[in-house]
């Protein structure tokens, strides 16, 4: 647990100044990959999915 929350700061902290630096590419990709993995992993994974899907539910259907 303590390694997957290190390297889940770690590529998130990497993805941030990619993207601050608007130098998108395939290692920023790849990053990006690594970071939602790694967060899948953790404690943090229900609790943006319950978020997520209480967002799409209170977006009304046309």
């Amino acid at each position: 647990m303590a390694v997957t929350v290190s390297l889940v700061l770690l590529f998130g902290l990497v993805l941030f100044f990619l993207l601050r630096s608007n130098s998108l590419s395939a290692g920023a990709a790849f990053i990006a990959v690594m970071f939602g993995f790694f967060l899948a992993s953790t404690g943090a994974a229900q609790p943006i999915t319950n978020m997520t899907t209480a967002v799409v539910q209170a977006i009304p259907n046309p």
